[in-house]
């Protein structure tokens, strides 16, 4: 169980920066979605460090539990807001992008609880 919990918060850590990092180098399809999603370009930098700081958790609650499930937690809840906020523009069409990280966050989480 151990093994998976690894892989998996390694997995999502990975793709949080990546995600993270989109949001401070402003790619011009992240600048077009947050248009259509109604978000400021002002918001970017926080969102990018709110998911820096929960890839960051993930990996450093490798060793401290209850870091990793806080960050684990605290990633569900930033992917949730992002789903909520593609569904408050109908924007159904970008629902499985946020829902990846969704179930990544989700399974660090689950994993975490189950291993500590």
């Amino acid at each position: 169980m151990h093994d998976a919990y690894l892989i998996v918060v390694i997995l999502t850590a990975a793709a949080t920066i990546y995600a993270a990092s989109n949001d401070f180098t402003r790619p011009a399809w992240i600048m077009t979605n947050m248009k259509t999603l109604g978000i400021r370009e002002e918001w970017l930098p926080a969102l990018g460090i709110l998911k820096a700081l929960g890839a960051v958790g993930l990996l450093i609650g490798i060793g401290i539990p209850s870091i990793g499930v806080a960050a684990a937690a605290g990633l569900v809840l930033f992917f949730l807001g992002a789903m909520a906020s593609a569904l408050r523009v109908h924007w159904y069409a970008h629902l499985p992008f946020p829902f990846v990280w969704l179930v990544l966050a989700g399974a660090s989480l689950i994993l975490r609880l189950r291993s500590a």
